[in-house]
């Protein structure tokens, strides 16, 4: 686990600044606190800090193949890399160490492109071929570990793990990108392949980019994406059974490593099954970290002890509270570009707490996304049934206007919050979705953008990106949100979150439910297997009953979240009121600072629950304040 950054010429020739490369470098020492390295010459410059984990004294990058014509830094683990360096020595290869980077060069020299295909794991990695005068980025799958990558004026590439590394070079643009914000207000992230810069862009999960000295550069290529359609012949039970055998060996794969590995323990569904399995297969005692909060409402400390007597884990735990406010600025300062995931104090908090103990910890993220765990999903299908019943046009004419005149309702019952219902039922499947997601309506949004930003935009709308997905994406409506939410939510907002919390630490996670075949055979399952009368994860519970019990199973869902909505009234009211007399937010941010006070007035008096909108609007205040000092 480590960063990367690189520096290739596209035009052919030039020596790299090995300066500048340097402090590209440096940037990220975070990422990498147990090395660095870098290699310059005519055309190429590569970087690399180090986490050790596997091979600690060997495995140094840039690393070479024996002619020493190729190169490659690589931030991730390949777990079948073991089984690879054998196949690759039958063929003739020979290994001079026992890093998983090293299958990379032979793998290269053998397969060329075809070596990320063989890869089992999470990967960011850069190949230079010298012979050849390319360079070669890839990404894995999901998108576990980030890439950043940015064509400079001057016909340089630069690529980096985090988007400061791109930063850090005196000829970047640093020029804001307002499809970025729009996106950012209506999702609180910014999802691939834009980046907050108009010049920088993120390569996306299963993409790969081959430039080559003296020749035009072609857009990133997809060399895998997940595939829904049904193969599987067996019956339920059966299908159970499978999962669960496949499920534990995604685990016991997870661990290899030469440190300690542990898990994290939210008390969830997910992190529970990570932690049970990984205690059924380990010898030595495993470590649970889990985060407490004050709010019983928000707290799953009790369910995360139960599954920590019933293993005999090692419970450690650590509560968060309000005053882990002071954590914002770091925050912006590790995620480069306004990020407004509300848990990602918890997270920071609770890979500060692992890295006290561990190296490297298991997560459960994933499960969701893969087996429809998410509560919006029930929602979205019960709405979906009533719009097969009614043409678009007619639901527009109907819906609409209930749409627009219900009133927010936040004070009145949740069974009479019917405004974005309404909405929803006014749209087509893809912004019907959007809605759901979305953390600022469009109505709000409008509204809170400045005229200079409203004519930057030029009509673009976030729901451009599910658009432009969409034209990939199954027809079943629950498929088609699983694949929405692989490509943006998870990328984008929770492995982010999660890579960022961990490196800032110096702790690499893993994310067993995120093996690539294990979800692939997963996804495929029947929509019926994953809900089933209501329930989601439907066939994973019932084949983790025995191991957790339905007590934990089948409790209403509460998610790895904060109080942010309460925090905000209290004990953060008045960081929040001098939010809106920021003028950064006005001339940087396009903010439009009248209405952004209204909504604080409104948060503040509990007349509406602005909480998501206003914690993002505090995460954008933050990151523009690192960004332009």
């Amino acid at each position: 686990m480590c960063g990367i950054v690189g520096l290739f010429d596209l035009q052919g020739g030039r020596d790299p600044d090995r300066v500048i490369l340097e402090r590209m470098n440096q940037s990220q020492s975070h990422r990498g606190p147990d090395g660095a390295g870098l290699y310059t010459a005519a055309g190429i410059g590569l970087g690399h800090r180090r986490l050790s984990i596997i091979d600690l004294e060997g495995g140094k990058q840039p690393l070479f193949n024996e002619q020493g014509d190729v190169a490659v830094v690589f931030n991730g683990e390949i777990y079948n890399y073991q089984e690879l360096t054998k196949e690759l020595q039958a063929l003739g290869h020979r290994f001079g160490s026992r890093s998983d980077t090293e299958i990379l060069v032979h793998g290269w020299e053998e397969w060329r492109h075809g070596v990320i295909d063989r890869l089992r794991g999470m990967f960011a990695l850069a190949i230079h071929d010298r012979k050849a005068q390319t360079l070669f980025l890839a990404r894995d799958r999901f998108g576990i570990k980030p890439l950043h990558y940015a064509i400079l004026n001057n016909g340089w590439l630069v690529f980096s793990s985090e988007l400061k590394g791109i930063a850090a070079h005196p000829d970047f643009d640093r020029q804001l990108n307002p499809q970025a914000i729009e996106c950012f207000f209506a999702l609180g992230y910014i999802p691939d392949p834009l980046t907050i810069h108009a010049q920088a862009h993120k390569l996306p999960p299963g993409y790969r980019l081959e430039v080559a000295s003296g020749r035009p550069v072609k857009g990133p290529e997809c060399y895998w994406d997940l595939s829904f359609s049904p193969n599987h012949t067996f019956n339920r039970s059966q299908a159970r059974d499978e999962l669960m055998v496949r499920l534990e060996e995604s685990v016991r794969s997870h661990t290899v490593a030469d440190v300690e590995v542990a898990t994290f323990l939210s008390g969830g569904v997910d992190s529970s099954a990570v932690s049970a399995l990984m205690a059924r297969t380990q010898e030595a005692r495993v470590t649970a970290c889990t985060v407490a909060f004050d709010d019983p409402t928000f707290d799953e400390t009790p369910w995360a002890s139960q599954t920590a007597r019933r293993y005999h884990l090692r419970h450690v735990v650590e509560r968060a509270r309000a005053h882990h406010f002071h954590l914002l600025d770091r925050l912006a300062v590790h995620h480069d570009e306004p990020f407004a995931d509300h848990s990602s104090i918890p997270t920071w908090v609770v890979c500060a707490l692992a890295r006290k103990h561990v190296k490297v910890v298991l997560s459960g993220d994933g499960g969701d996304e893969s087996m429809a765990g998410y509560e919006r999903y029930r929602f979205v299908l019960a709405e979906e049934r009533i719009k097969n019943l009614f043409p678009l046009s007619w639901r527009r004419m109907l819906f609409g206007p209930l749409g627009r005149y219900y009133p927010k309702g936040d004070r009145l019952p949740r069974w009479l919050r019917a405004k974005s219902t309404f909405q929803s039922l006014a749209t087509d499947s893809v912004d019907g979705y959007f809605q759901a997601v979305a953390i600022t309506p469009w109505e709000w949004r409008k509204n809170l953008y400045s005229p200079s930003l409203q004519t930057a935009l030029q009509g673009y709308r976030g729901e451009e990106v599910f658009r432009a997905l969409n034209r990939s994406a199954p027809a079943h409506p629950l498929e088609k949100m699983q694949y929405l939410d692989f490509k943006t939510f998870l990328a984008g907002r929770v492995l982010v979150k999660v890579d960022r919390a961990s490196m800032a630490h110096g702790l690499e996670v893993r994310v067993p439910l995120l093996d690539h075949e294990l979800v692939q055979w997963m996804v495929r399952l029947p929509p019926e297997f994953k809900i089933d009368r209501g329930e989601g994860k439907a066939l994973l519970k019932e084949g983790l009953t025995t191991i957790l019990g339905k007590e934990l199973l089948y409790r209403p869902k509460m998610g790895f979240i904060a109080p942010v909505a309460q925090w905000l009234r209290q004990p953060l009211a008045a960081p929040l009121k001098a939010l809106g007399q920021s003028e950064r937010l006005a001339s940087l941010g396009g903010v439009n600072l009248a209405f952004l006070n209204r909504m604080i007035d409104e948060h503040l008096h509990k007349r509406s629950d602005f909480g998501q909108p206003l914690w993002a609007m505090m995460q954008l205040d933050a990151s523009l304040r690192h960004l332009f000092p």
